[in-house]
């Protein structure tokens, strides 16, 4: 995290028994300026507007959707130069996986953060990334921009 890195890993983490505000805080606990702090958690809310909608709720009882922005946007309080995603539209309703692959689009696009995506909806990858790595068996298969 203090060299600019946050991971998403599979599986959509989240702690169940905490909102969704103190699911956000917990990425931004190495953080000290509080108004860089609250700059970060406003543009989280508005890249996840279903976040600040859910704000006080607990973050175990929401969508597998909703809880993977939410592990997002907790990566995303860190305020990395690189975000790595592993397998974020595992588990995750088909619009939202939409919602999701645009949302990482956009973080990579208007808040310059580099993103190494790990996903097997190879489809979903292609339309999103720069450049792709296919792997087999651990071995680089195919590579292209």
């Amino acid at each position: 995290v203090r060299m600019g890195i946050a991971m998403v890993p599979e599986g959509r983490r989240v702690f169940s028994y905490m909102t969704v505000r103190d699911n956000l805080m917990m990425g931004a606990f190495t953080r000290t300026d509080k108004a860089d702090i609250a700059m970060t958690l406003d543009m989280v809310l508005g890249r996840f507007p279903r976040l600040k909608e859910r704000y006080s709720q607990m973050a175990g009882t929401m969508s597998g959707g909703e809880q993977q922005m939410l592990v997002i946007g907790r990566a995303l309080m860190a305020k990395p130069k690189l975000l790595l995603l592993d397998e974020p539209s595992l588990g995750v309703a088909p619009k939202l996986v939409q919602d999701v692959a645009r949302s990482i689009v956009a973080i990579n696009r208007d808040e310059k953060v580099s993103v190494l995506l790990v996903e097997q909806n190879s489809r979903m990858a292609l339309r999103i990334s720069q450049r792709a790595y296919a792997l087999t068996t651990g071995k680089i298969a195919l590579a292209g921009e």
